[in-house]
């Protein structure tokens, strides 16, 4: 080697004038994993994982994030149908309304979740 190649070869930044290959988002992701369904209040292990789950129904038909979380609001598995929707739904309206539950008010943030993950579902494409 010359002196110059020796001294280029002992510099700090020797390597770093080559390319490097692209990672990608999903990198070490393959399925999601079993731990993706524990709580996990700040997201820092389930994230990447939730982002990797189906998006499209058995029948073919998309499912937009939206739609996703209207389903779990709802606890409902990717392929209910509006039959289980609408059972689901007044279950859940029954549990948590004021009238039904002898005027407690502390359910009143979920039965709101509740009614809005149905209005947006009972529109949705999915379930016409």
């Amino acid at each position: 080697m010359t002196s110059e190649e020796i001294q280029a070869a002992q510099s700090p930044i020797h390597g770093w004038d080559r390319q490097t290959r692209a990672f990608s988002p999903t990198a070490g992701i393959d399925e999601v994993p079993r731990w993706a369904d524990f709580a996990d209040p700040l997201e820092a292990i389930a994230a990447r994982a939730r982002m990797r789950r189906p998006t499209q129904r058995p029948d073919g038909r998309a499912v937009t994030p939206d739609e996703r979380r209207a389903l779990d609001a709802l606890g409902l598995p990717l392929d209910a149908d509006r039959r289980a929707l609408r059972l689901r739904y007044s279950e859940l309206v029954h549990r948590l309304h004021p009238d039904r539950n002898g005027g407690d008010r502390s359910h009143e943030q979920r039965l709101q979740d509740v009614i809005a993950a149905y209005q947006l579902l009972r529109k949705a494409s999915a379930f016409a």
